[in-house]
């Protein structure tokens, strides 16, 4: 990082009489990390980074090799818009680095890094832009919803606009950008979109997103929540994700001889994401709530094909507006807002790149909605399913080479290793269903 950019992020933290710096980044499973330095400490966190234990860090270090080093990325500086005991505090994403200054390879950081070079390597820049959507309860122990609208609603049905407005207000200071914000299908459901940007930098947006989302609602004395299907008579949380690569500042994605306006790259790159959907899907759905949320219908994708417009379709092209070539993308509305950005975006742009490199064969679109298709018209033209629940989607990752190569080995098994655990212990477990089921009558 240039030494000018490390003084100048330096001179205005120091200027504005900041005391304390939040230094974030992510563990394995996308949770949000964070410990905080003294300015005092400031120039050497710049230098040398800070150290820290990576053993207790969710897929990080084991405990014989568990020395880790933080180290600020200046150009993720930012101001946080809330007070700590009334004084301004700062903020700059970090990337994991071994005690002998070179990148931690289970640092999801940087690994999107790493398959970012790979896109870059080829001339291409990776744009995405997710929409994340969420709902606000009473309380984080009950579904008590604060509103009974529905899409695009206003109030009197949409009561939470406040909460919405104050946060879109408050990722502005963050320097996120926003481009809309609504009520969703579901009671008490919003969603606010960001606008297309470099991989990375979303990632690290999304990340700012969700703790915003959760501090403002926090303020307001309620609670949100990100979890996929929360209940399960109403729509899921969706984080469809809007995707493109660039080359030379030009989207690669567009052609304008093509009669739904796609190059040849772009079906390469869609066909890639269908063909590799099952092995990534662990990643882009990682929990098992997830698989509640991947069903037929609630407007959930879980058929694998494409379409232009047709959002029963895994992989969704919009509608081409003239003059907006650089808006020419695809969607992939499969995974959700719990998991982690930075490996999820990984896995889509590998699983993009393979089918550009190996030049995979896009099939035809499917226009017909897939959701009223019985399981046998389906199989007739060829639509296989997403998993069905997490350890589906984990055997099936096991297998793969492009995961494994993606995420780098140390990531890899122990991703697989925690989601066994995980589906290990959900499905020992007695549920309430069971009891109000089975104990009055067995």
């Amino acid at each position: 990082m240039p030494n000018r950019l490390k003084e100048d992020v330096t001179k205005k933290i120091k200027d504005k009489k900041i005391k304390f710096i939040y230094l974030w980044f992510t563990d394995v499973l996308g949770f949000l990390k964070s410990f905080s330095i003294t300015v005092e400490e400031l120039d050497k966190a710049m230098v040398e980074g800070m150290g820290f234990d990576g053993s207790s860090i969710q897929g990080f270090a084991r405990i014989q090799e568990s020395d880790m080093i933080a180290m600020p990325d200046p150009s993720t500086l930012q101001i946080l818009p809330w007070r700590s005991n009334g004084q301004l505090v700062a903020t700059m994403f970090c990337d994991i680095k071994n005690p002998d200054g070179s990148y931690y390879e289970c640092d999801p950081r940087y690994v999107l890094k790493r398959n970012l070079k790979r896109a870059a390597d080829k001339g291409y820049t990776f744009q995405v832009g997710p929409e994340l959507e969420y709902y606000y309860f009473k309380n984080s122990t009950e579904t008590e919803v604060l509103d009974r609208g529905t899409y695009f609603d206003m109030t009197p049905l949409d009561i939470a606009i406040d909460l919405r407005r104050d946060t879109v207000l408050t990722l502005e200071k963050f320097g996120v950008q926003v481009e809309y914000s609504h009520h969703e299908v579901g009671p008490s459901q919003h969603e606010i979109d960001l606008r297309y940007d470099e991989a990375l930098k979303m990632a690290d947006n999304v990340m700012i997103y969700r703790l915003v989302v959760k501090e403002v609602a926090q303020l307001h004395n309620v609670y949100a929540t990100f979890m996929p299907k929360p209940m399960h008579t109403e729509a899921g949380n969706g984080m469809h994700v809007h995707q493109s690569l660039f080359k030379n500042d030009i989207n690669a994605f567009f052609d304008p001889k093509d009669e739904y306006h796609l190059s040849e790259i772009a079906k390469a790159y869609i066909a890639g994401l269908l063909k590799h959907s099952k092995e990534i899907c662990a990643v882009t759905n990682q929990w098992v709530n997830s698989y509640k949320r991947l069903v037929s219908g609630f407007e959930a994708p879980v058929h694998i094909c494409w379409a232009h417009q047709n959002r029963s379709a895994l992989v969704r092209v919009p509608m081409y507006k003239p003059g907006k070539e650089k808006a020419t993308r695809i969607e992939l509305r499969s995974p959700d807002p719990a998991c982690n950005p930075y490996l999820a975006f990984s896995v889509m742009l590998a699983a993009g790149l393979e089918g550009i490199e190996k030049g995979y064969e896009l099939s035809e679109q499917v226009t017909n909605n897939i959701y009223e298709m019985t399981d046998k018209e389906r199989k007739k033209i060829g639509i296989e399913s997403l998993p069905e629940d997490l350890y589906a989607a984990i055997k099936i990752m096991e297998n793969s080479d492009l995961v494994k190569k993606t995420l780098g080995n140390q990531v890899f098994e122990w991703f697989i290793k925690n989601k066994k655990i995980e589906w290990n212990e959900y499905k020992t477990k007695v549920t309430p269903y069971e009891k109000e089921k089975y104990l009055p009558i067995l």
